[in-house]
């Protein structure tokens, strides 16, 4: 979907006219900046349903701890967690445009990841947006940036993920895109791709991981809890810390 926008057309020589037309370079241009994206592929229920029954530090090591977005992103409502398909907002920084559109796009069930930058001017989101994205079953934001509102935000009760609170409200202009491959948190997120939240942080799967960590994740399973109750009765043993260090030539 491209926005429809009339422009002004200037000379080639011209970057404004005495008749106060705006200078070429403040002009908004179509394509990259107002894309929207209505289908994507979506992961099956049952796998999401699946990669909830771990919590994310074990799925982050099991990938490698290359796709945990950085930890300055926190839920700053509460503290549900998160195991959803990705919608994908870039935004420009400050601006809400396009998060408003993706309450359209986004499916019931989706978490709504929005990159803004990581701008700590204007919030870009708050308290009513939270209430029309409760009412489209929206299950959760993820904001690379700031939010306001947030008493309202906590009586909704939506899972909101971001850098921090702002009163500074957004602006309404654009450019913004919708279910393309944004950065969240330092983290290359695409539509579709699963995102898991909880006390910890925010870990991205991407789609085409997602069968392979299952089956990762379910074998270990067994072998790491029978690790964890063992360490908590004290038997343990840090051989292995020597066997590294030895290789290493500690002396």
């Amino acid at each position: 979907m491209t926005t429809n926008l009339n422009f002004t057309n200037y000379s080639q020589t011209e970057s404004f006219k005495p008749n106060g037309n705006k200078p070429k370079s403040s002009q908004i241009h179509p394509g990259p900046g107002f894309r929207i994206n209505r289908q994507i592929v979506r992961s099956s229920q049952e796998n999401i349903s699946r990669l909830a029954n771990y919590p994310t530090p074990d799925i982050s090591d099991f990938m490698n701890r290359l796709y945990t977005m950085d930890s300055g992103i926190k839920n700053l409502v509460n503290e549900a967690k998160i195991y959803a398909p990705a919608c994908t907002v870039k935004v420009f920084p400050g601006d809400n445009l396009m998060v408003h559109k993706a309450l359209d796009i986004a499916m019931p069930g989706d978490v709504i990841v929005v990159d803004a930058g990581s701008s700590f001017l204007n919030g870009v989101l708050g308290d009513l947006i939270s209430t029309k994205a409760k009412h489209r079953g929206i299950k959760a934001f993820v904001i690379d940036g700031l939010i306001r509102d947030i008493d309202g935000i906590k009586d909704i009760g939506m899972p909101v993920f971001a850098r921090g609170i702002t009163p500074i409200g957004p602006l309404h202009r654009g450019p913004g895109e919708i279910n393309f491959p944004i950065c969240c948190g330092g983290i290359v997120v695409r539509p579709g791709d699963v995102i898991c939240g909880d006390a910890d942080g925010l870990v991205v799967v991407p789609q085409e991981s997602l069968d392979e960590l299952l089956v990762r994740l379910e074998k270990q399973k067994e072998t790491m809890q029978t690790y964890e109750k063992n360490v908590r009765r004290g038997e343990f043993s840090n051989a292995w810390v020597d066997d590294i260090l030895n290789q290493l030539h500690c002396e």
